[in-house]
């Protein structure tokens, strides 16, 4: 699923305009990225939390060269589903 197709299925439901939906969508990502960017995390009831993480430095391998190289400490986004969408996920399997 694509960002066009969330605005086309939010449009649907809401019977609102393209337009206005797709500033819905993009205000909603706006703010789910700036929470992220100031390390907070993302809760969403029923869905799941986008976690900030603080990985280390270390070493790591260059695949094609087979060198050693270090790899720079960094924040790293996860995302673990809630117990309803998990459930929801498996029902439909």
């Amino acid at each position: 699923m694509t960002k066009a197709n969330i605005v086309d299925q939010v449009s649907w439901h809401t019977g609102l305009s393209k337009e206005q939906c797709a500033d819905l969508v993009e205000l909603t990502f706006e703010i789910i990225k700036e929470t992220l960017g100031h390390g907070e995390n993302v809760k969403i009831s029923g869905f799941g939390s986008f976690v900030v993480r603080q990985k280390r430095a270390r070493r790591g391998r260059n695949p094609r060269t087979g060198e050693g190289v270090e790899i720079t400490a960094r924040k790293v986004v996860t995302f673990r589903t809630s117990l309803v969408l998990k459930n929801t996920i498996n029902l439909g399997t």
